[in-house]
């Protein structure tokens, strides 16, 4: 470790060999705490380059329980969460939304880092045990469509750092590892970041591996497309920019998308959605980014899939998702 610190105390990049080997020492218990926290300082003070990126990626997918489940094309809706602006559970809405619409999603997911409630922590206060066998796993996604992936149950490596992330107490590289490192390898993906340089380099990541993704960060800071401001999404190949008329849907404002003060509100509020009870702002936000993704599946227009986003929603195929996972889940 004591070269690895000296190259990059002097300003110098790993490259993703390095940055891969480092994550696997780090992993099998090769380091202690304080030499860990050193390295993840550094990448506190500056963002990882792709090729550090690339290597953590490799690192944590090669150190990660192996899952294969078989079905048509899934996607996975995960964003790195990291914006600051506690908005409800929009990933974990719109996965059953998508998932109604007929798209198979295999949901990768976590305890909130920068919001009161992150999916892990709403689909638990709703019913949902985690669980990280492929028998059941494999049964939800048959007949529900959908199922979900507790990162810590996959990712058995990221016990060894989890003391030194508590006691640093601020955002790390880490972060950003969610959305790459979804066990299944799903085909497709949607992801939400929280700025333009990290949307830049998920999205060379996802070249390099040959996999579809669109990247979406809204111009206002957040990590969705919130119909807050313009959106620009990120493909693989190209990049749109997207206002809230290119969905057909009126623009919102910052308020009318905020999340509940704890646990349990953002819980209530997940359903009332769910149920169609939501806001016309709260069920936009919802219809505006299921619509990204089914455009994955059924390679239609942008509009065609406005519409079977909202047909999902309205008609409570999203709801009726939820509740049979939760039914196949007891």
């Amino acid at each position: 470790m004591k070269k690895i610190l000296e190259q990059l105390f002097q300003y110098q990049h790993l490259s993703s060999e390095q940055s891969r080997d480092v994550l696997i020492r780090i992993a099998d218990g090769q380091y202690n705490e304080p030499q860990i926290a050193a390295f993840m300082t550094t990448f506190i003070m500056r963002p990882p380059t792709v090729e550090e990126l690339s290597g953590f990626r490799d690192a944590l997918l090669e150190l990660s329980m192996p899952l294969k489940l078989e079905s048509s094309p899934a996607i996975d809706l995960c964003g790195t969460g990291g914006d600051g602006k506690n908005t409800f559970n929009i990933s974990t809405l719109t996965a059953f939304v998508v998932a109604g619409a007929g798209q198979k999603v295999i949901k990768h997911g976590n305890y909130g880092v920068s919001s009161v409630s992150g999916s892990s922590n709403v689909l638990e206060a709703l019913g949902y045990r985690f669980t990280n066998q492929q028998v059941p796993l494999q049964k939800q996604l048959d007949q529900a469509g959908i199922c979900f992936l507790h990162a810590p149950l996959f990712h058995p490596a990221m016990k060894t750092v989890a003391p030194v992330r508590a006691a640093l107490g601020v955002k790390t590289f880490f972060n950003m590892l969610g959305p790459l490192v979804n066990p299944a390898r799903p085909k497709y993906q949607l992801t939400g970041v929280f700025n333009l340089e990290t949307a830049r380099k998920y999205q060379y990541v996802f070249q390099a591996n040959k996999q579809e993704a669109s990247i979406v960060y809204s111009l206002d800071g957040h990590d969705e497309c919130t119909l807050t401001a313009d959106t620009r999404v990120l493909k693989t190949q190209h990049e749109l920019l997207l206002s809230a008329s290119d969905f057909g849907l009126v623009e919102n404002s910052v308020e009318a998308i905020e999340g509940g003060k704890n646990i349990k509100e953002a819980a209530d509020l997940f359903l009332k959605i769910l149920e169609g009870k939501g806001t016309q702002p709260q069920q936009n936000t919802i219809i505006a980014n299921a619509a990204l993704a089914l455009q994955y599946y059924y390679q239609e227009s942008l509009i065609d899939s406005v519409l079977r986003a909202k047909e999902s929603l309205q008609s409570k195929k999203a709801l009726n998702t939820f509740k049979n996972l939760l039914q196949l889940n007891a």
